[in-house]
Parts: structure tokens; sequence; C-alpha cells
């Protein structure tokens, strides 16, 4: 008897459908069968599941002799089930990677309930995917399993049935069935929730709902619309025959009223000639289960109020007012922003008449982010060298508290931040100012850059339109012509951005700012950051950090991380910064030993809290080997990486560790020990002397000496030798790494 029971009715979705099997066929839990529903579709659904039974024993296809619907296409697939759980998937919808091994912890975690209610995300055919909005309801905290009347909150999530996974011999013991017609889900999800013995939840998002551009059924015009009542009606009647329920007909009325609201203001399900009919029958069920007593918001009680009354024509009054308030409140906010825009340019032009003030500095990173990288280093320098200085920091509200006490934090968009950016002295960016800024003669604008280049910019994107994205490469030369400085860490930069920028800016060939915190760290310093970021004592810390990827529109996980530290044995732990792993919303991180650092500001913390790094063309690359540990790469997608963006050299044959092509080479790599190897130790070390030659802890004091000070002689300062440069040392750990398991 298999785990799972996938059910998967199939009509008029052969474009979908091999997507939609092959989720399910490529999961790392294997215990389960898939039963496809060819509900006599006229297209190519039927083939499709006869070709996937044939090349795979947990496949069964059923045919059904006409077309049923979705529910009773449903049914049939059930009358075949025999897994534990059942779990029903729509034929254009897809599990997304590891799906069915995260139900099924969580399934053994709560003692196997009644009913697992999961999240899933909206995916759209431009590939952008958007996390279910009520998420939160999802929380695991509490009791692990509970009855509706405990969250009652649950019945605000979308009720469908593919969110769910339900213990079979439950479904077949209350008899529940899926009725003909649309809006099937109704009358299965709501009675299963509250019959329900025991329910938990999972915080993960499972399902990939898919939004197509058309044909969806429920957002077609036709009057099946109407068979929404008849579903209700099964609902109050289910509810009827059960007094024990009684107490869930308050809450059902007020579900009833908000759904035929939501369906009458939809203006393209309904047949305009049967819209008022549609009201008569709503008014009319409204009058035969109302049942006070369910909360309703204010804005939505003169709305349910009409709709009993069957009072159409003021309730679309009522909804024609509503939507033209919407419209004027947003033009009135489009009218606030234009004139506050406009009082900011005028603003700024007035700034940019008043004199400079020659002691202010304004720093910012990564677009207005956070207090981080070269330019924070440089920051903080400057507020110990330069006596009466002024420091201000660009950044969102959201990490002001990041920046330090004594600098001023500036949020974007404010006329304290155009002021500055017209009265201050220097300017500080490894990255952009805002693209209406007017460098004015005496500013000094110092750009820092982000890192060593490995994959194609500037200039040199213009014959790559894929990774280019867009890019007004007008606008950027117009903005590389406000450069006095262009802050270097390596001979390699400065000959790639002396290409790929070109202007009339001094190259300060210095070493990276951001790099120094590598070589002031001390052991204890780095036990703290551990302990911080909740890496267990005696652990292993693998630092996964991969890059975007410019030909993919949706970026997916190129590594299995859950394999991984399956792999790597308890020792181990994956400090995961990629964004992709989380999935839509940014779920939790399923497995104890992977932690979800992609929200961390401060890459060089994590870096320097690892004690090895997985990366693929990531920059970080050339910043880590400063600290003279292993560094592995994942090159699994070069070739198309290498197609789509472009790199300046071929890292397979100049890289900073050891190099694996697949998923299963890397398992190879860190299960023989090879990662941190004598090899290992020689590739780095020659990747280091070659990109890290001024990275010694003092380049942000070099920075500040030259643009600050206005000093000359005796810059750059000398750099140590490798051999007597002193990285930031991991603190001693009794067998750490001792182990890995095959």
């Amino acid at each position: 008897m298999p785990r799972f029971s996938v059910i998967v009715p199939a009509f008029r979705v052969q474009a979908y459908l091999h997507a939609c099997l092959d989720s399910v066929l490529a999961q790392s839990f294997k215990d389960y069968e898939i039963v496809v529903v060819d509900d006599c579709s006229p297209d190519a659904c039927g083939p499709i599941a006869d070709e996937y039974a044939r090349r795979d024993p947990r496949v069964t296809a059923l045919h059904l002799p006409r077309n049923t619907g979705l529910g009773p296409a449903r049914n049939a697939g059930m009358g075949r089930a025999a897994g534990d759980y059942l779990i029903f998937l729509d034929g254009d919808d897809t599990l997304l990677p590891d799906a069915l091994q995260t139900i099924a912890d969580r399934i053994d975690a709560t003692g196997e309930p009644d009913v697992l209610m999961y999240d899933y995300a909206r995916t759209y055919w431009t590939g952008r995917s958007v996390r279910n909005v009520l998420a939160a309801h999802l929380d695991e905290g509490g009791p692990a399993r509970f009855r509706l009347t405990d969250r009652p909150e649950l019945l605000q999530l979308l009720m469908v049935v593919w969110n769910k996974a339900y213990r079979r011999a439950f479904i077949e013991a209350e008899g529940f069935t899926f009725p003909p017609g649309y809006y099937e889900d109704t009358p299965w999800t709501y009675p299963v929730l509250m019959s329900a013995g025991s329910i938990a939840v999972l915080d993960a998002v499972c399902v990939s709902y898919r939004q197509r551009r058309r044909g969806n059924i429920l957002s077609t015009t036709s009057e099946k619309h109407f068979d929404v009542f008849d579903q209700y009606d099964r609902v109050f009647a289910f509810i009827d025959a059960r007094p024990e329920l009684a107490l869930w007909r308050p809450v059902m009325f007020r579900r009833m009223l908000d759904h035929f609201s939501a369906l009458f203001a939809s203006r393209d399900r309904l047949p305009h000639h049967s819209r008022a009919a549609f009201f008569r029958r709503a008014a009319a069920s409204c009058r035969r289960y109302r049942t006070p007593g369910a909360p309703v918001p204010r804005r939505a009680l003169l709305r349910h109020g009409l709709l009993r009354l069957g009072a159409r024509r003021t309730y679309q009054a009522l909804s024609g007012a509503q939507r033209l308030g919407g419209r004027l409140r947003h033009g009135s906010a489009a009218v606030r922003r234009a004139v506050r825009g406009a009082a900011l340019r005028a603003h700024y032009r007035i700034q940019l008449r008043l004199p400079l003030r020659s002691r202010d500095a304004v720093f910012a990173a990564r677009g207005g982010g956070g207090y981080t990288g070269s330019p924070a280093a440089i920051e903080a320098k400057v507020r110990e060298l330069v006596p009466g200085v002024r420091t201000a920091w660009i950044c969102r509200a959201v990490d002001a508290h990041t920046v330090p006490t004594g600098t001023r934090h500036l949020a974007p968009g404010t006329f304290a931040h155009w002021t500055a950016l017209a009265r201050s002295t220097y300017l500080v960016n490894d990255a952009a100012f805002d693209r209406g800024l007017v460098k004015r003669r005496g500013q000094v604008l110092l750009q820092t850059h982000e890192g060593t280049p490995l994959r194609t910019v500037g200039t040199d994107l213009l014959d790559r339109p894929a990774a280019a994205r867009g890019t007004d490469f007008e606008q950027l030369l117009r903005s590389v012509d406000t450069w006095d400085f262009s802050l270097s860490a390596n001979p390699h930069s400065t000959l790639v951005r002396e290409r790929a920028y070109p202007s009339a800016y001094l190259t300060l060939e210095y070493g990276s700012p951001r790099n120094d915190v590598y070589h002031r760290t001390g052991p204890a310093d780095v036990a703290r950051l551990r302990e911080t970021l909740g890496i267990p004592a005696g652990s292993t810390a693998l630092l996964y950090a991969p890059t975007h990827r410019d030909y993919r529109r949706v970026q997916r996980p190129a590594l299995d991380l859950e394999r991984l530290v399956r792999v790597l044995g308890p020792q181990f732990v994956v400090l995961a910064r990629a964004p992709q792993l989380a999935g839509p919303g940014g779920h939790r991180a399923p497995h104890p030993r992977i932690i979800d650092v992609s929200g961390h500001r401060s890459v060089e913390t994590l870096a320097l809290a690892s004690d090895a790094l997985i990366t693929d063309y990531a920059s970080l690359m050339f910043d880590y080997v400063n600290l003279d540990r292993p560094v592995v790469l994942h090159l699994a997608d070069i070739e198309a990486y290498e197609a789509a963006r472009g790199t300046y050299f071929d890292i397979t044959t100049f890289p900073p560790g050891i190099v694996a092509r697949g998923q299963d080479e890397l398992f190879d790599i860190f299960a023989t020990g090879h990662w941190r190897g004598s090899r290992s130790a020689e590739l780095r070390a020659a990747f280091r002397a070659r990109f890290c030659p001024y990275d010694d802890g003092y380049a942000a004091e070099r920075v500040v000496r030259r643009v600050f000070l206005g000093e000359t002689d005796g810059l750059p300062l000398p750099v140590p030798s490798a051999a007597r440069r002193t990285p930031a040392a991991l603190p001693a750990q009794d067998g750490a790494g001792a182990g890995v398991k095959s």
C-alpha cells in the first residue's frame, strides 16, 4: 500500500499534463501512486496518460466513457486509490520539488491527522510566482493536531481540494464524494474540515497553482456559475444532518454571502442577461439559510444586507459608487505623488545653487540597502581618520537600524536625501545613485563596485541582450561620467572595468575594503557570529551562495540541499543564501540542518562564520579566498550560463577550489574529503595570489587617505606577502567535520 495516492483529473490540459506528471515523478519521496483520470478529454490527455502508465508502473491511466466534470472524475480516481493519504492535483498544476517528502515528514511529526493543510503559490504565464497572501494562518506553532473549532481562521484560506492531504480511511468512513458541477470543492472542503477529528498544518509551499492566461473554467462566462447555489445547498444539508455541527452554520452563511458577492462582482463570469436571475437566486438562498452570529466587516454589512433583501439595483449602484470612489482615490494619490515629485525637483534645483558642504559625505550600497559592503568599510574608516567629517547613509527605513550611531540615516526620495546629494562634497556608492543626480563641480564621487567581475558587465553586455535585459546604456555611461575614482581590487578588475565602463575617472587599485574584516576578526568574534546564526557547536558550516541566472525568468534551485545534508551527516549544517530555495513568499527550510540566511544583510558575516563555500559564478568566491578556507564550485549549467551571460575567463581552468559539474559529483567531492584536500589548497592559493594581491586589512585606509585626505605619497601602502597575512581563524572545535557519511 503506497503512502500517497496522487489523483490527477485531466480535461483539455494537454499542454500542461506532462509538467504536472513530471513534477510528481521527480519527487525525492518515492512511495506513491498516480491515478490519472482522463475525463473523456477531446485533446491528447488520454494518450499522454497512457504513455506515462507504460513508462512507470506507479502510474494508472483511467479513461471515463463520457465527460463528467472535475468532481465525478476525482471520485473515479478515489475508487482506484490505494494510498494511506489522498492528494489531489489538477492537471495544469505542479508539485514543488520535495513537496511529498515535506508532506510525509509533517504527517509523521503530527501523528497522522485526518487532514493536513499546506500552502501554494500562484504561478503566472510570465513566470512570476506569488505565495498565498494568507500564509500566516498556516503557522505551525501551537498543538500539532487540532480540530477546526481550535483554529477557525483556516476557513479564510482558499477552499480548494488540492492544498490538503486527506487520510483515506477517514474519507471512506465518512463517505465523502465530490458532486457534479462548478465549485465542486465547496461541498467537499467545508464538510471535510468540519468533520475532521484531527487537522494539522504545514507552513510550506507545496503546489504551484497555474494561473492560465485563458482557458480557466471558472473564469469563463457561463450560466454554469449558477451551480454555486446547489453546492451551498449541499453544505447546509450536511450541517443540518449533523446537529453537532450547528455552530458552523453562521460561519457558512457568512462565507456563502461573500462567495455570492464575489461572483456577482466579477464582470466576466455571468452572462449579462442572467445577472438579475443570479441575484434573485442569491437573495433566495440568503433568506433560506440566514443564520446571524458570524462577525461581518463593516464595509461588507450594507452589501450583505442588500443581497438578503434582493435589492439588486441599489446593490449595483453601491458597487458602482465604490468603484468610482476607488478610481478617485487612486487619481488623488497620483496627483499627490506628482505634486510631491515636482516639489522635490524644485527643492533639488535650489539646493544645487547653494554652496557645497566640504565636510559632508554621503554613502550608499546595493541600491539603497543597509549598511554593508565596501562603502560601509570606507564610511567607518572616514569617521576614524578624517576630523570633523559628517557622514550620512542612504537606505530604506527598514534597514535604518543597521546604520551606526553617529551616522545620519537618509531615506531615499526625501527632501533630506536630495539636499545631501546636492550639498555633500563626497559621494560614495557601490552601485548607482539616483538617475536624477547632477554632478557638481567640486563634488567627488567614488565608485567602489560590488566585487571582482567574473561575468560580463557594463558596455560589454551590448551584444548579450539576454543578460542586458533592457539596460539603458546611455544612462549607464552618463552615470559613469560622474565617477572621479573607480576602486579596483586587482589588475583583472582594472582591465575589465576600464574597458566596460569607459570614461576619464582615476582607478585606485587598492584592494577591496569590504574584505578588510576578513583580516581583522579574531576567533572569539567568529565564535560569536556562529552562535548568533544558530550553528551548533562542533559543526562544520557550509555557506551555499549561488548567483542569479540571466537565462531564467524563474530562479530554480540547482542543488538539492536536503540530499546534501543527508549525505554529509549530522556534523554538517548548510547556510543557504539563495532566495530561490525558499520558494514563493519565502517559506521555511524544511530540514533542521539547513539554516536559511537569504535575508541576512552581511555576506561578510556569513563568510566569517562558515567553514567552506559552495557557489557557482558568484563574485563572493573572489572575496572568500581571503579566509583561506575551502571553496567548491557547482557548475552544472556552465554552458548555458556562458552562452547567456558570458565570463571574462574560464573558471573551470582557473578555479578557487574543486569543481563539480553535477550534483552527484559534488556529493562525491564531500564524501571523499576532496573538498578540503591538498589540491583544493593549491588552487585556492593560486587564485588568492591573482585576485587578492592588496587585500590585507588596510584597503579602506588606503582609499580614505587618497580620496578624503588627499595623500598621494606612499600610496598604496605596502602590502605584506600572502605568507605574512593573517586571515580570520575559525574557533577551535573538537571533532568538527571529522567525517562525511557516504
